[in-house]
């Protein structure tokens, strides 16, 4: 059963792709036979990638927001990376009536919330997303323009380890690679997993795996 449609958003600057995902939570286990995951957890297919143009503007890139969000029927969540974007765009995806959830990412150890952003460690978006990918609780449709480019992000994605301090960094460490549709991803399928915890209603399903 579709319970829930997130839209994970990484906004990019001048240098960085802004990325857009829809990942999709089920709970539907006799259809997802697998050997590692455990009866009650949910599993994520990602349905749609996309990449903006680089140098975008916001206002667009809100606007392309309201168009995917008014698309998707019954549940479904904006998830935003608000860590580089700053206060006046999330803001700016409020006004809109998106109602966004922020994630605002950060090198340390605890999640903490501020009304309607949480301050996550980046170590919890990665190893979260790694984790799902090891118990086979995360599918990408072949179907996706984008989804090779999310697959060599992911092959790309590793933990860099600051000597001094002991704290951990998540990046792509191949110069040139892009690390903006992990970020997407993971920000949705960590609000999937930690934050989505009211009661949730059927969505219908989209088409294209």
């Amino acid at each position: 059963m579709l319970e829930l449609s997130l839209i994970g958003i990484d906004l990019g600057q001048a240098q960085d792709f802004t990325a857009i995902c829809i990942v999709e939570k089920h709970q539907e286990y006799g259809k997802w036979p697998n050997q590692h995951a455990r009866i009650g957890e949910p599993f994520y297919l990602v349905r749609f990638l996309e990449r903006p143009p680089l140098g975008t503007s916001y206002p667009a890139i809100i606007e392309r927001t309201r168009q995917i969000y008014k698309g998707l029927e019954g549940r479904k969540e904006l998830v935003l990376d608000a860590t580089g974007c700053g206060r006046p765009v999330f803001d700016s995806f409020k006004q809109a009536r998106l109602n966004p959830v922020g994630i605002s990412i950060h090198g340390g150890n605890t999640v903490t919330k501020e009304k309607s952003i949480y301050n996550v460690p980046k170590r919890d978006l990665a190893g979260g997303l790694q984790v799902l990918y090891q118990n086979e609780r995360i599918k990408v449709s072949s179907q996706l323009t984008e989804a090779q480019t999310l697959n060599d992000e992911l092959l790309n994605f590793k933990a860099k380890i600051n000597v001094n301090t002991g704290h951990d960094s998540y990046e792509a460490w191949r110069e040139g690679v892009h690390d903006d549709l992990v970020l997407a991803v993971a920000c949705a399928c960590w609000y999937g997993e930690k934050g989505a915890s009211r009661k949730l209603k059927a969505v219908k399903p989209l088409p294209g795996v």
